[in-house]
């Protein structure tokens, strides 16, 4: 075994126990080593309601993890213009800590409910 496919089983196995219990959005969060990109998706017809990432905000004398915070409060205006009441976590095979944290908690600090 190795770390690609420890990590995408696990992404699988917690995508899959979302997608059949829940019928409210998904907050989709990918991460990459500079950037993080978050996006709300219907459960029903997998359209994206709205997405933002971290290249859209010019912030440069930040730490990546409030740059998250950013990207969290930014997203979470974004969702409410849209009418985003409640929302479900999909942190694919990331664990709930660091910037996935921040992010979540920004949200949830706008009147999200996750």
């Amino acid at each position: 075994m190795n770390k690609n496919t420890n990590q995408s089983k696990r992404q699988y196995r917690i995508r899959t126990r979302l997608k059949s219990r829940s019928t409210l959005p998904r907050l989709v969060i990918k991460r990459s080593n500079k950037h993080i990109f978050a996006q709300i998706i219907e459960s029903t017809g997998g359209k994206v309601i709205c997405a933002l990432g971290s290249q859209k905000l010019k912030e440069t004398k930040k730490t990546k993890t409030e740059i998250a915070s950013l990207v969290g409060e930014k997203l979470a205006e974004l969702a409410k213009t849209k009418k985003v009441v409640s929302l479900v976590l999909d942190r694919g095979s990331y664990r709930y800590h660091g910037r996935i944290k921040a992010l979540a908690e920004k949200i949830r600090a706008a009147g999200i409910k996750i």
